[in-house]
């Protein structure tokens, strides 16, 4: 007989999250649900859907159709692209809610994008740029000057939010590329106007922490500490996504193929050993964020090479305020059977003793 044990155990951080960008490569509702099974074998909360960007814009508008055809027909090295339809959409937040994972649909504006402004010239000003199909970006913006690019805004946020049960919609705000500060600013509290009067919470990248934003908004961290620190000034939490241990994109080594390297190797090591409260001391920390950009993962087994077993040791930072590495990587090793027994084609890192069973 056993005797009768209590355990106690609580998640650190309510954010627990996994960010997938459907943009530079599009990925399939198939593909989303199977990556939302997986991570909630490690108990994370969010899926952050990256679903526009300057290579596609994935998600249907009703009344800007156009969106998903010409806007959504390629990806990164010029493939056929891809969107979702609504009911594509609302099965991926029904498959996520049944694992306990709130998805938040991210628009990135005013920057990044290429996509919209293909389809709909008169959102940057009348001239139609050629599709985008590499990995960076061309520099383009909303004319957030114009009438339109708010009226836009609102008819995308207020079709997501119809299909979004959630209490967040993402609203990118990052890398805007010559653009008047003082425009800049007024655009990203005129957008996370248009969320809170949606009755969602809007969420932005760091660089929006210079604008004033309105209460309520979330800032997410992920490269210069300087703008996530001008939002922690504000009173508004952050969400820790630091690319040295959170990007997902970035190689583990010098001998990995896929990834990049602007952000230097993030092997296991780097996505456990890292504290979400010491990054930002003076910011409120609603949880961490890891992200896979998609500007090298063409298909599954690439996606499953980079996201584990990086993801586990994220999810682990986000849930438990003890950090351990040696026990983590025993731990970590025993799921290397797990892993295959699920299909999931690994990255076998050799800081990692992977078991054999």
């Amino acid at each position: 007989m056993i005797a009768p044990v209590v355990i106690e155990d609580a998640p650190r951080y309510g954010w627990r999250g996994f960010m997938l960008d459907v943009s530079r490569h599009f990925f399939g509702v198939d593909d989303v649900l199977r990556l939302l099974d997986l991570a909630a074998l490690y108990k994370l909360n969010v899926l952050h859907l990256h679903l526009t960007d300057d290579q596609g814009w994935r998600f249907p508008v009703t009344t800007w159709p156009e969106l998903t055809v010409s806007g959504a027909a390629t990806q990164v090295g010029g493939g056929p692209g891809g969107s979702y339809t609504h009911a594509d959409y609302a099965r991926i937040v029904a498959h996520a809610a049944g694992r306990g994972i709130t998805v938040v649909p991210e628009i990135d504006v005013p920057g990044h994008v290429n996509a919209a402004l293909h389809a709909y010239p008169e959102l940057g000003g009348g001239e139609r740029p050629e599709p985008f199909t590499t990995w960076s970006s061309p520099g383009l913006s909303l004319d957030v000057g114009s009438e339109i690019a708010l009226r836009f805004l609102g008819d995308v946020v207020g079709e997501l939010v119809a299909l979004t049960p959630g209490d967040y919609i993402h609203l990118g705000g990052d890398e805007v590329e010559g653009m008047d500060h003082d425009a800049y600013v007024k655009f990203m509290w005129d957008a996370a106007t248009v969320v809170l009067r949606h009755g969602k919470r809007p969420v932005v990248w760091e660089e929006a922490g210079v604008a004033k934003l309105p209460e309520g908004t979330i800032v997410q961290h992920w490269s210069d500490a300087v703008p996530a620190r001008a939002g922690a000034a504000q009173g508004l939490p952050l969400i820790m996504s630091p690319a040295p241990h959170t990007y997902l994109d970035q190689k583990y080594d010098d001998s990995t193929e896929l990834g990049l390297t602007w952000a230097g190797a993030v092997e296991v090591r780097d996505a456990y050993e890292w504290d979400p409260a010491a990054v930002i001391p003076e910011a409120e920390v609603l949880g961490v964020e890891a992200a896979l950009w998609t500007e090298t993962t063409e298909t599954r087994a690439d996606v499953d090479s980079m996201v584990f077993p990086r993801l586990p040791a994220v999810a682990e930072v986000g849930w438990s305020g003890r950090h351990d590495w040696e026990d983590f990587r025993s731990r970590l090793g025993a799921h290397g059977p797990l892993l295959e027994r699920l299909g999931v084609n690994f990255h076998r890192s050799k800081q990692i003793d992977w078991s054999e069973e």
